[in-house]
């Protein structure tokens, strides 16, 4: 929480503001029993229709300052909130943006957006209420509790009996909430699990008829985060009827004992109406306060949940670059990789690629293709052994210079809701040139201009409006639009037609001779060219060398060939 609340320090002189006008109000709100009593007791016996249209005045003019004053106080507080939980929700999507992809497992994407949605909005009502009743609630709860014992002393002492018993059952309850409000936290993470996975899926649950079956599934999911709010809720909720029923309890001893005291003359009605009055002021600040308890539990548990994202520590350190001159562009050198560190999903993986040469990847799902693309980028650090470029460990090349050496087109890549041009453009300084230039390189050229707005043609969400080919060119063409010295193409051709294919192909060899390119594939006719092809099989290499001479060496490569081409392809 400490990480959460240094967010406030810029706004501490307007919460100082805030809160001393919020300080002055609720003091008039006081102030309005005794001014009653005064009335009553002093002003009225005497009969003097001056005084009490003056203190009635005082009255009107005590109210009007605490309501002007909470108002402003009101906007200072909800400024104040807003700023903090955008400038929280800013630093909170940076640093998300910059976790590494194992940090990224480790949270899940689910829980890093309600991290990022609910529990920001926890800890936006967390400062709203602190700054609104934080002050108020005390002030109310104190100086009532003053005011009384000069009023009539012997009434406070049933007040006073009261208290403690309200505070330790605020304690108890408050200390069981937040691990409770924690528990919700991670119900919601569920269910934004499984919206996201039915948002992904909707076509493929409409294509098999599941949607009953998918339903039920979040049915479940979603009674389990009810059950969850219920616990907390039944758990948080105790205070509201247990302290309704000490005070009000209190309430009714306050009233017999007061009127015992009024008919003995041992006090006056006056003040017996004003002690009432704050007696219900004083309910009113431990309900407020009862209320900051549950605000205070899920902005804890919330603000706990942010600060695990923004205190989580880089785990991708920048060492010595270790240069080798071996006159590779790419080299693997005895990589091995293991996502759950228990079984390897790379092993003792060695190849090295020169300038302007091409790698061709095949095997099975699930052999380790992508694996070796997300070593190259750095998405992961081999257990042992070493990536490098140009002779340089990439354990010791800082990541924006790394990055901005590829162009990459992953399995599951996405378009944004823009224009065609800007989804190439990506938010690089690229000129609509090299757009057009890339997109042609993509064989995407022809179809964005029969478009009815050519590269202004507007997307939908994730593209739908394109085909899977057109979108897998898309890819392509953002890939090249930056001119990349490797270019990393992962299964990137699969909705391709083989002439389009083949055509993109050629326009790579032709146009791309100085760019290092590795390409995934599942078809052997987008890597047959490639100066080095590596058949994986369970994150081992089973076969390496060109493509005539894996049909000579590798069985499986063999059979992949020749099912894919026919017989005797060479």
């Amino acid at each position: 929480m400490k990480k959460i609340m240094h967010y406030l320090r810029p706004y501490v002189s307007l919460m100082c503001l805030g809160l001393t006008i919020k300080f002055i109000g609720t003091l008039m709100d006081l102030a309005l029993p005794w001014i009653l009593s005064y009335i009553i007791d002093d002003v009225v016996p005497r009969g003097s229709k001056t005084g009490i249209f003056l203190w009635g005045g005082v009255m009107i003019l005590c109210a009007a300052v605490s309501i002007l004053g909470n108002i402003s106080a009101n906007r200072i507080a909800a400024k104040v909130s807003r700023n903090t939980t955008e400038h929280i929700r800013h630093d909170l999507f940076v640093r998300t943006m910059r976790l590494s992809c194992a940090q990224t497992d480790r949270f899940t994407l689910p829980s890093l957006i309600s991290r990022l949605t609910s529990d920001t909005y926890h800890v936006h009502n967390m400062f709203s209420m602190i700054q609104r009743m934080g002050v108020r609630a005390p002030i109310l709860l104190i100086g009532g509790i003053c005011v009384t014992i000069t009023l009539e002393p012997v009434l406070t002492l049933v007040l006073v009996a009261v208290l403690p018993l309200i505070a330790l059952v605020v304690w108890l309850v408050s200390r069981r909430g937040i691990p409770l409000y924690t528990s919700v936290q991670n119900a919601i993470d569920r269910i934004v699990r499984k919206v996201q996975e039915n948002m992904t899926g909707v076509r493929v649950i409409k294509a098999l008829s599941k949607s009953d079956y998918e339903r039920a599934r979040f049915d479940e999911i979603n009674k389990d985060a009810v059950r969850c709010e219920q616990r907390a809720g039944m758990v948080m909720n105790i205070t509201s009827p247990v302290m309704n029923l000490l005070l009000n309890g209190g309430l009714t001893a306050v009233i017999v004992v007061g009127a015992f005291r009024v008919n003995a003359g041992l006090t006056q009605p006056g003040k017996i109406i004003a002690f009432l009055s704050y007696f219900t002021i004083i309910l009113n600040a431990m309900m407020m306060v009862t209320r900051i308890f549950v605000r205070l539990s899920k902005g804890s548990a919330s603000g706990r949940r942010i600060a695990e994202v923004l205190e989580a520590e880089p785990d991708f350190e920048l060492t010595e670059r270790n240069h080798v001159d071996n006159g590779y562009h790419i080299e693997f050198d005895n990589v091995t990789f293991s996502y759950n560190k228990t079984e390897p999903n790379i092993s003792e993986l060695s190849f090295g690629l020169r300038h302007g040469q091409t790698l061709g990847i095949i095997g099975a799902t699930g052999s380790g293709k992508t694996t070796i693309v997300n070593l190259l980028m750095r998405f992961y650090d081999p257990d042992s052994g070493v990536v490098r470029i140009d002779g340089d460990d990439i354990r010791g090349i800082p990541e924006d210079e790394l990055r901005k050496r590829f162009g990459v087109v992953l399995q599951n890549d996405f378009l944004m809701a823009d224009t065609i041009s800007e989804n190439i453009r990506f938010g690089r300084d690229i000129s609509d040139e090299d757009i057009i230039r890339a997109a042609k390189l993509a064989q995407a050229d022809a179809f964005i201009r029969e478009k009815e707005d050519g590269y202004n043609y507007v997307l939908t969400v994730m593209g739908a409006n394109l085909s899977g080919g057109q979108k897998q060119r898309m890819f392509i063409a953002r890939a090249l639009a930056g001119n990349p010295e490797i270019l990393i193409l992962d299964d990137s051709s699969s909705a391709l037609d083989y002439k389009t294919d083949a055509a993109l192909r050629s326009a790579l060899r032709r146009s791309c001779e100085g760019v290092t390119k590795v390409i995934v594939a599942q078809r052997v006719s987008s890597i047959r060219s490639a100066d080095l092809i590596i058949m994986l099989d369970d994150g081992r290499v089973i076969g390496k060398g060109t493509h005539s001479e894996l049909m000579k060496n590798c069985e499986s490569y063999r059979e992949i060939a020749e099912t894919q081409m026919g017989d005797g392809i060479e």
